[in-house]
């Protein structure tokens, strides 16, 4: 098994690399620029905090956003998707951002979701914003799901746990670049656990150091994948500026 700091196989476009694999657990996974995750020798596609009809939700609590987020975010998942074709999807939690946001689904989305499903697994993890089985979507529902040596679930254990794929903190990093600070998304991992980026189109960050991310990490072997614009950036958490 290489280290999360341990050479870094990329794949390059003309602007620079779209992916970066690494090993988590011993597994090797592919660390997309779109935000979901792939691991090539299962064929399972994982994406976390959709927080699809969060735009709706706030709506019904008199709060006014702009109603574009699940038509934006689907958009993305379903080009994702079309990508990779996997044989499994793992929605890793809070993909929907209240307990009745898939009953309140629009038909449109629905289906859209639905043909997306069409012909694979799909699996629903249990969120803290989403704690029941989504209404009228096919797939399975559970609260953590193990694949190889990997086990996936909402929120990361305070304990140790090699091979945990999680979801729910958000995780994004902060950069400096030619004096200028940079604030992006990320994938995190030491080799051992590895947090996914919030997939929503209107979702937030938690950076790296809060103390909501104390002690699940070796910060010695933690290496944070960001989103860029055009490309994904590799950068080691001790090489990180403020």
């Amino acid at each position: 098994m290489h280290s999360a700091n341990a050479a870094l196989k990329t794949n390059p476009s003309a602007t620079g690399p779209l992916t970066v694999d690494i090993e988590v657990n011993g597994i090797a996974v592919t660390c997309d620029r779109s935000g979901v995750l792939w691991l090539p020798d299962s064929g399972a596609l994982v994406v976390s905090d959709l927080h699809l009809e969060k735009g709706a939700a706030f709506a019904r609590r008199g709060m006014m956003l702009p109603p574009y987020d699940t038509a934006a975010t689907l958009a993305r998942l379903g080009a994702a998707i079309m990508r990779y074709n996997p044989r499994l999807v793992i929605s890793l939690g809070d993909s929907f951002h209240d307990r009745t946001g898939s009953a309140h689904l629009p038909d449109c989305y629905r289906e859209q979701l639905q043909s997306l499903q069409h012909g694979r697994d799909w699996t629903w993890i249990e969120g803290n914003h989403d704690p029941e089985r989504p209404v009228g979507l096919e797939g399975s529902f559970c609260s953590e799901l193990h694949v190889e040596a990997l086990v996936f679930r909402h929120e990361p254990a305070s304990r140790a746990a090699e091979g945990e794929i999680a979801g729910h903190l958000h995780p994004a990093a902060r950069v400096v670049r030619r004096g200028k600070g940079v604030r992006r998304p990320c994938f995190a991992s030491d080799g051992k656990r590895l947090l996914m980026p919030a997939f929503g189109s209107t979702t937030g960050g938690l950076e790296l150091r809060h103390p909501a991310m104390h002690g699940l990490f070796d910060r010695n072997q933690l290496v944070a994948h960001l989103i860029g614009k055009e490309r994904i950036y590799s950068v080691a958490f001790n090489r990180m500026n403020g």
